[in-house]
């Protein structure tokens, strides 16, 4: 597996590829069309460690006309495009193979209007995940999708991935979010809308069409998000479980007995829990002695007082009938912050864990023990000495694993995910749970995919993008 974020060289611009550029620079000019020499030094690969080439010309429009320009020109050259939003992607994406312009978002950022009786919000693609979230704060609402990323990834490149993170459990996915989105298709045609209501059936619905097309399909340039009211009480335990029977009991119970809901279940094996620990000194341990499973639990709700009262008496109750061992109950927000710190380590992985192989697969909720069980019994009769970390979003099936051992040599990777995504196809689980498939995934796409499905997508790519211009080569196997 090649771990460097650059190709050693870019592509040679062939002759149509320099006249494309060429009226590309004449109809929009210096300020919206870099060449290279201009953008020398500049990162294009995202955060998957795939190689990237260099782009042929960087684009970075401030409309969707410039959009649609771009793509009118694109389409009568045949010239392949890579939209790029935050660059935060998992997948590689958003990474050049070679000789593709590389359309940035990054200028069409900033929030158009926030409609207060409606609760929808619209922005442009470029705009920070992050600057979402604090002006629904400011506006008296909250926007649920949360990542780790979300100072740097974009509401563009969260709706070509339909990104998941930390909230799915009650609010759902980037689908869930959104009420409207405007884009520009292959040939420059502008489509979609803003419309801001919820039932809209208008026949084939684009929106969701587009959202995890991974820009296949179209160059997404706005969208209307949908607000949520903002939780008045947010409470936060760290819990210590015996078996996995009790991790899916504590899961329902919670569902069914809290006022609020769950707003998060995160789940982490005794070997993720331990690794960050050990390794973070600024992290602390909310429980004494080992246990079987550690669970994030949090619940938000309107009401501060009923909401306390009932989750203070919902963890008494699950800790006398043994669903829990033990528990640790965040009485302030920073010892709320404490707990998500441990479950939030990943971003320090590139420090902690060099020459890992990460997987981001799912499964139905009553197989994620068996799968994780599998998966490292597996990975230790080949590897008996590996790091393996286990954790996930149980609430969403969502199960993430990461392997390494010092001094592998570069052939093990592939073995590695042979034995992950093997387990993965027998259970009858998805190779990608929110990371998209981008290049990374495209070899083992068919196991979650039947023949007719993919054929089905690729029908679908033919009839919006015939020409194979927008992101070639991601998402669908040759």
């Amino acid at each position: 597996m090649q771990d460097t974020e650059t190709r050693d060289a870019a592509a040679p611009i062939s002759g149509q590829s320099a006249r494309a550029v060429r009226t590309l620079h004449d109809a929009l000019g210096a300020d919206v069309v870099s060449l290279p020499g201009e953008f020398a030094g500049r990162k294009h690969a995202d955060w998957s460690r795939t190689p990237s080439a260099e782009p042929v010309a960087l684009i970075r429009p401030r409309t969707t006309d410039q959009v649609a320009t771009v793509m009118k020109i694109c389409h009568e050259y045949g010239q392949p495009v890579v939209t790029q939003g935050g660059l935060t992607g998992l997948a590689g994406g958003a990474c050049m193979l070679g000789g593709e312009v590389a359309l940035s978002m990054e200028r069409m950022s900033g929030i158009e209007s926030i409609d207060s009786v409606g609760a929808a919000m619209t922005v442009f693609a470029g705009t920070p995940l992050q600057t979402v979230q604090e002006a629904a704060d400011a506006a008296g609402f909250m926007f649920p999708l949360d990542l780790g990323a979300r100072g740097s990834c974009t509401i563009g490149g969260n709706l070509a991935t339909n990104a998941g993170g930390n909230r799915v459990i009650k609010y759902g996915m980037m689908r869930e979010q959104v009420l409207d989105v405007e884009a520009v298709l292959a040939d420059g045609s502008i489509v979609g809308g803003l419309r801001k209501m919820i039932k809209n059936n208008t026949g084939y619905d684009l929106r969701n069409l587009l959202i995890g097309s991974e820009g296949t399909l179209a160059v997404i340039t706005r969208a209307v998000l949908r607000l949520r009211p903002k939780p008045r009480a947010v409470c936060t335990a760290w819990c210590g479980v015996p078996d996995y029977d009790a991790v899916t009991t504590l899961l329902r119970a919670a569902q069914e007995r809290l006022p609020g809901g769950v707003s998060a279940f995160e789940v982490m094996w005794p070997g993720y829990h331990d690794f960050v620990l050990q390794r973070l000194p600024e992290l602390r341990a909310p429980l004494e002695g080992r246990h079987a499973y550690y669970v994030l639990l949090e619940s938000n709700g309107a009401d501060p007082e009923r909401q306390a009262a009932a989750f203070e008496e919902f963890l008494a109750d699950m800790l006398e009938t043994h669903v829990i061992a033990d528990a640790a109950l965040a009485t302030s927000e920073s010892d709320a912050a404490a707990f998500w710190a441990i479950r939030d380590a990943p971003g320090e992985y590139p420090r902690l864990i060099p020459g890992r192989v990460s997987f981001d697969v799912s499964f139905s909720i009553v197989d994620v023990g068996e799968a994780a069980r599998r998966c490292e019994a597996r990975l230790r009769e080949r590897w008996p000495n590996a790091t393996i970390l286990i954790y996930g979003h149980l609430g969403d099936g969502n199960l993430h694993i990461v392997v390494q051992e010092p001094d592998w040599p570069p052939t093990t990777a592939p073995e590695v995910q042979e034995v992950v995504y093997g387990v993965t196809g027998e259970m009858g689980g998805s190779v990608s749970a929110e990371h998209g498939i981008g290049l990374k995934k495209l070899k083992v796409l068919a196991l979650s995919r039947s023949p007719a499905e993919l054929a089905a997508m690729r029908a679908v790519k033919a009839a919006l993008d015939p020409l194979n211009l927008l992101n070639p080569g991601k998402l669908l196997p040759p």
